[in-house]
């Protein structure tokens, strides 16, 4: 087997079968082999008939796997043990991909070169940011799984997004799996399992490559563009920071566990919450302030084990884990 695609779902037949549909219509050279792997999540809807339908349409191209621990990175984990395909290709139960996404997403990686490569994900043509979201920001619309670094195919020099990107099945084996205390899971948002793998990747000198041409069009309901969505994405994101790769290494010195500089940055960016006038630059202003407090939260909980009772100790201290950093 060549290619396997991975899709992992949870709760969401509604568009599961759309999704699985426009896959289904993938064109490749008849010389490649090729599966779909869709892993259930626990779901407890209609995910398990829709699956089997398609299945039953297309005999010997899709695969329907269970896997009861609820988090997403559990499910991926459990496709890229079971799937057959030297390549992996990611894809979400919430897109449509183009017919020609998975041959332009995998053609990059039969150059040995490169251990990874990441595709263009663009709104569906309905999406219109609204007023008050700033979208200079490059960063601006990843809450919406928006990842476009424009026309021109080159090399990647940041991990891609996870619903439209692809490895060689030995880069599991030599570097492991997704992290399962970052992934989405019922209850949580924090996430990050895709970019910090990518990051793992990248750090162990290994190449990724840019391909635009393999478009996904990523669905963004109304439910997310409201200011409390992507607050708490930013909280969360803050969070997942500090989760995947810990306290950062300028920190020379915490109180309370915590970076003395990220209660200065904190200070800073609430002060420009506060005096901005136009809205677009203060809500992302705001939400700059929402982030940090998720890496602050986060340092706190990860130096202090609150959660089993035990009273931290405020204090000072010097971060020893690199000596040659500058001063906070």
């Amino acid at each position: 087997m060549d290619i396997t695609v991975i899709l992992c779902t949870f709760n969401r037949c509604a568009t599961l079968a759309k999704a699985l549909s426009s896959v289904a219509a993938s064109a490749l050279p008849e010389s490649v082999q090729w599966e779909v792997l869709v892993v259930d999540n626990n779901s407890t809807d209609r995910t398990r008939a829709v699956v089997e339908e398609i299945c039953s349409r297309h005999p010997g191209r899709f695969r329907y796997l269970f896997e009861a621990r609820q988090g997403k990175s559990y499910a991926l984990n459990t496709a890229v043990q079971t799937a057959l395909g030297d390549l992996l290709a990611f894809v979400d139960d919430d897109v449509t991909v183009e017919p020609t996404w998975l041959h332009k997403l995998s053609a990059a990686l039969q150059d040995s070169k490169w251990a990874g490569v990441g595709g263009r994900i663009l709104p569906e043509e309905a999406f219109s940011p609204p007023h008050w979201l700033s979208i200079k920001n490059r960063y601006a619309l990843a809450p919406f799984a928006i990842f476009d670094l424009g026309p021109e195919a080159a090399e990647l020099t940041e991990p891609p997004f996870g619903t439209n990107m692809a490895f060689r099945k030995e880069t599991f084996v030599k570097y492991g799996d997704f992290r399962t205390d970052i992934g989405p899971c019922p209850g949580s948002e924090i996430r990050g399992e895709d970019t910090e793998f990518g990051s793992r990747l990248l750090s162990g000198g290994e190449r990724f490559w840019y391909e635009p041409s393999a478009i996904v069009y990523h669905s963004v309901p109304e439910s997310r563009v409201q200011k409390k969505y992507l607050l708490e994405w930013w909280f969360d994101k803050g969070r997942s920071e500090i989760r995947a790769f810990g306290i950062p290494p300028e920190a020379r010195w915490l109180v309370g566990g915590v970076p003395l500089f990220l209660f200065r940055r904190l200070s800073v960016l609430g002060l420009r919450w506060l005096v901005a006038v136009e809205p677009s630059r203060r809500f992302s202003h705001r939400l700059s302030v929402w982030g940090v407090a998720g890496r602050i939260l986060e340092c706190y909980r990860r130096s202090y084990n609150v959660s089993q009772g035990g009273r931290p100790k405020i204090s000072w201290y010097r971060n020893r884990s690199d000596e040659t950093s500058g001063s906070a």
